[in-house]
């Protein structure tokens, strides 16, 4: 097979060391003008007339439509990857015939890493072992760390079920229902009925024995178990089939309580060792995990996650690590507050990142990550060539307002809108709102399309990060 890889001036050299040493197919690289994503139909189509060839590789960066040049000279026009220093990556692609002609080749990459990643976790959980399950989901052993997603005041909680259903789509292996001392009976009850039909792991997270017998019903886990309520609650929580999780207080320590949960009768037990905040005994309590106490652990990260003003994604990872390196079988993570908003989706990704490292020194390009803004690898794409320059220092003071009319911007759920005189205009990209716009005749000046663009953007990227959205304000 010869394939023929047009690109462009800028990225020449960088492409010829991509593909330098390949033997798997026969190869030559042409200079197609100065920039690589410029590339035209008529351009490439004068390329292979005068480079022979089974297969042409474009630029991921190209954005024109090629399908009339591949039936016109009959050699399939593939994507391959926006940056020519990727291309070798997408080798085993293009020798499997499994590049597109419309995605860019790192975008399948991407695809084919995902996907694979989750069918190797798939078919390790199948294939775990474990301590005991609850409602079919394994803990302990050698299973993935599950993921519970505490729902504080559960009984506060406005929409509770709608809170429960997202947390689960969001890779929660469990909802904890949170009940502070202000709670009664009833609220429990009231709360557990409305989840009751879900299918998925249930617990009560409170230190009342009262509430924890209300729960009961349909809790398939109690947060927490003391030295003073195992004697209390015991009878109760083996009638229910329920698991405890069992945690140093009264005077007693972890293993001493342990102990006594075993002589009590009870046989699906968890130890929580307690985290607790920075700056508060973190580390110290950090340690106090690595012992064995003869019970599959539980690591609460709520309170780190919650009482420290950093993101959350790269803390759930550290927690995440910490857990896989201490043992844990599940960490609690909550979404309590607007800071703490995507955690649960953070930490399943970060425990999956963790069991997709298992036996390997550092959980790195494991094929999921945790990144939400910083990027793994930073290119270093050199700027466009010029021959004059216009240094701009400010914006004009006279601003001159379109005919057409202002919009105002914002977010609707999911969605950007675009309001005028009463009139929305809606959509989840600010391209597609843009193009709406347009199309309506909304715009008459470039400077007031040049704004719309930029503030359209603004909302798509607050809504791609979950932050809130001011137009006219700094992002």
């Amino acid at each position: 097979m010869h394939v023929l890889f047009p690109t462009g001036r800028q990225t020449k050299d960088a492409l010829t060391a991509a593909l330098s040493g390949i033997k798997d197919f026969e190869y030559e690289i042409a200079v197609s003008g100065e920039i690589a994503s410029f590339l035209t139909p008529e351009r490439l189509k004068d390329l292979i007339e005068k480079h022979p060839c089974d297969a042409a590789v474009v630029s991921g960066m190209c954005t024109a439509d090629f399908s009339a040049v591949a039936k016109e000279t009959g050699v399939p026009v593939f994507r391959g990857t926006r940056h020519a220093a990727d291309m070798r990556l997408a080798v085993p692609l293009l020798l499997s015939g499994r590049l597109s002609v419309s995605e860019p080749a790192d975008t399948l990459l991407d695809a084919e890493r995902r996907k694979e990643a989750q069918k190797r976790l798939v078919s390790h959980e199948e294939e775990a072992d474990f301590a005991f399950s609850l409602r079919g989901v394994k803990f302990g052993g050698s299973s993935r760390i599950k993921v519970l997603c505490e729902i504080m005041d559960a009984h506060r909680c406005a929409a509770l079920r709608e809170t429960a259903e997202r947390a689960l789509a969001s890779g929660a292996d469990g909802i904890d229902l949170g009940f502070g001392f202000d709670a009664t009976e009833d609220d429990v009850v009231r709360c557990f009925s409305e989840l009751a039909d879900l299918d998925c792991v249930l617990s009560v997270d409170t230190l009342s024995p009262a509430l924890i017998r209300a729960a009961l019903f349909r809790a398939d886990l109690i947060f927490s178990l003391t030295a003073e309520t195992i004697p209390l609650l015991s009878d109760d929580v083996k009638k229910a089939g329920a698991a405890a999780v069992i945690i140093p207080r009264d005077g007693a320590g972890l293993t001493e309580s342990v102990a006594a949960a075993r002589a009590a009768g009870l046989e699906m037990i968890f130890a929580d060792p307690l985290l607790q905040p920075p700056l508060s005994g973190m580390t110290e309590s950090l340690a106090g995990f690595l012992p064995e106490f003869g019970a599959p652990k539980v690591m609460g990260c709520v309170n780190v996650v919650e009482l420290i003003d950093a993101d959350s994604p790269g803390i759930c990872a550290m927690l995440a690590a910490s857990a896989a390196e201490c043992g844990c079988c599940a960490v609690l993570i909550s979404e309590h507050s607007d800071k703490t908003v995507g955690a649960v989706s953070e930490m399943r990704r970060a425990v999956s990142q963790m069991q997709l490292s298992s036996g390997r020194p550092y959980p790195k390009d494991a094929g999921v990550d945790v990144f939400v803004i910083k990027e793994k690898r930073r290119r270093k794409e050199p700027a466009p060539p010029y021959e004059s320059v216009t240094d701009v220092s400010g914006v004009p003071e006279n601003l001159t307002y379109d005919p057409k009319g202002s919009f105002r911007i914002g977010i609707d759920g999911d969605k950007i809108v675009a309001v005028r005189r009463g009139h929305a205009v809606r959509g989840r990209t600010a391209e597609e709102v843009f193009a709406a716009i347009l199309a309506e005749g909304g715009v008459s000046l470039l400077d007031h399309a040049a704004y719309l663009g930029r503030e359209l953007y603004k909302a798509e990227l607050a809504i791609r990060f979950g932050r809130s959205f001011e137009q006219d304000g700094a992002f």
